[in-house]
C-alpha cells in the first residue's frame, strides 16, 4: 500500500490499482494503465503565495490555463514551486504528487473535463488509482471549474 491508498481507503473512495514500471511520458504512463491520454489525470501543484498552495487536476492532453485560474482564485499571481518545495509541501516528488495522501490537505481544483472512469496518480513512480472522477471530486471537496486549454 502506498499513501495514496491509505488515504483512498480512508475516504471510501472504489478504485482499482495499477502498478507498471517507469515511464517517460504521459502517453506511455496512459498505455501502460490502458486507457487514453485524456483520462490520466495529471495533479499539479501551484503556489499562491509562501503558505499557500493549490492541487490542481488536469485531463493528460490538456495545460492549465492560467488567466482562468487566476480568475477563478482572484489573484493575479500563480507560480510552479520548485521540486524541492513541492516535495515538502506535499511529500511527494514531481511525478508522483496527488492530493490523495498528502503531507498537506490543500485545496483541490479539478477541470471539469475530467468526468467517468479516470486514472490518478497513486504516490508512486508506476502506481495509478482508476476511480470515478465525480467519487474522487466529491471526497476531495474539489472545485470543478474550466481551468485548462
Amino acid at each position: 500500500m502506498t499513501r495514496a491508498t491509505e488515504a483512498a481507503d480512508a475516504l471510501g473512495l472504489t478504485y482499482e490499482e495499477t502498478r507498471h514500471g517507469r515511464v517517460n511520458s504521459l502517453e506511455e504512463a496512459a498505455a501502460a494503465r490502458g486507457i487514453e491520454p485524456a483520462k490520466l489525470i495529471k495533479t499539479i501543484v501551484v503556489r499562491l503565495s509562501d503558505d499557500d498552495y493549490r492541487f490542481v487536476l488536469v485531463p493528460g492532453d490538456r495545460e492549465i490555463a492560467w488567466p482562468k485560474l487566476r480568475t477563478l482564485l482572484g489573484i493575479n499571481r500563480i507560480s510552479m514551486p520548485s521540486a524541492d518545495t513541492a516535495l515538502a509541501v506535499t511529500g511527494y516528488v514531481r511525478g508522483t504528487i496527488t492530493p490523495l495522501g498528502s503531507t498537506h490537505a490543500w485545496p483541490v481544483i479539478a477541470d471539469e473535463r475530467i468526468t467517468g472512469t479516470i486514472s490518478i496518480g497513486g504516490g508512486d513512480h508506476g502506481v495509478g488509482l482508476t476511480v470515478d472522477a465525480e467519487a474522487l471530486a466529491k471526497s476531495l471537496n474539489a472545485t470543478v471549474a474550466d481551468v485548462t486549454d
